[in-house]
């Protein structure tokens, strides 16, 4: 492949991305915009058509590792391991 295909190839790809990203936008604003609705009329569940449409409250659990990592550093150090990936980046 030639520096030009390979510069063809990298704009193009930087359209690609730019457009996925105006989508996630516009997916986002109208999500939000539901979302307010279902504030405004209070209500987790609204039924739109054939649509059911939950935004409900969730808890979970998760570790502090931060936390652990000050108070029993031994033991988090003994725990991790180092792994290999690799990264892809345009500049």
């Amino acid at each position: 492949m030639s520096k030009q295909e390979i510069i063809n190839k990298i704009e193009e790809l930087k359209q690609w991305e730019a457009l996925m990203e105006e989508a996630k936008n516009e997916a986002e604003a109208l999500r939000d915009a539901i979302k307010a609705e279902m504030y405004e009329q209070d209500t987790e569940e609204l039924v739109a058509g054939t649509y059911i449409v939950r935004w409900t409250s969730v808890l979970s659990n998760r570790f502090d590792t931060t936390a652990f990592k000050k108070v029993m550093p031994d033991v988090y150090k003994a725990y991790t391991k180092q792994i290999e990936s690799r990264r892809f980046t345009i500049a």
